[in-house]
């Protein structure tokens, strides 16, 4: 399966995720390229579009395993097993966690532009990225929103690794991908136009969506 854009590809999913109209539901992109596939997903289900923001605990900075994730709000998810296997210190990783939360912040003002987030707790989730080509960084994400209060997490992809989805099968509620390639190389060969979005594509999706209202979205055919 190909994708246009990520315009095409959001398209699509919406039409997979029309059995949660009327639900209580957030649409939440993973930045970047996740927000322009999420827009006609929150558009078809008349429901409030927003940016997923958590960053990965790694200590040192730059080692391959993740402790945890931190999120808005204050959140920190941990995993506490990891943590005591490795004997990371209280202080070192206190240090990593101020780091990243100060991170999340930072992100957080550029693409709201002081617009408050959506409150999600108690609601039904649907985080969409772009692609998934390894399960991490799903997963703390899912981690942070579940921390969050998320009554309910919904992963919509177009495309992603069979491995990685297997896995991210497991720690959500449901899971809609439109294409699994046995032969996934990455993200960007399922689509025509793969393009690097920076943030003021970000910030311009949020802004429309913003502006328009929850119910201010164009259904999309056959949804």
């Amino acid at each position: 399966m190909t994708f246009i854009d990520r315009r095409d590809a959001g398209m699509r999913l919406a039409r997979r995720l029309g059995h949660l109209a009327g639900e209580d539901v957030v649409v939440l992109g993973a930045p970047c390229g996740g927000v322009l596939v999420a827009a006609p997903v929150a558009a078809a289900l008349a429901a409030p579009l927003d940016v997923a923001v958590t960053r990965e605990v790694r200590v040192p900075a730059r080692s391959p395993l993740v402790l945890g994730a931190v999120g808005e709000e204050g959140v920190l998810a941990l995993d506490d097993g990891l943590v005591r296997a490795l004997r990371v210190g209280e202080a070192e990783l206190a240090a990593a966690v101020v780091r990243e939360r100060a991170a999340v912040d930072r992100f957080v003002r550029r693409y709201r532009g002081g617009r408050p987030g959506v409150p999600i707790g108690g609601r039904t989730v649907v985080l969409v990225a772009d692609g998934v080509a390894v399960a991490t960084p799903v997963r703390t994400a899912v981690a942070v929103l579940r921390a969050r209060g998320a009554r309910r997490v919904v992963l919509a992809v177009p495309v992603g690794a069979p491995v990685a989805v297997d896995v991210l099968a497991q720690d959500v509620d449901e899971l809609v991908v439109l294409a699994r390639p046995a032969a996934f190389r990455e993200v960007a060969a399922s689509y025509v136009e793969f393009h690097r979005v920076d943030e003021t594509e970000v910030v311009a999706a949020l802004r429309e969506q913003a502006a328009g209202g929850a119910h201010g979205g164009a259904r999309v055919p056959g949804g």
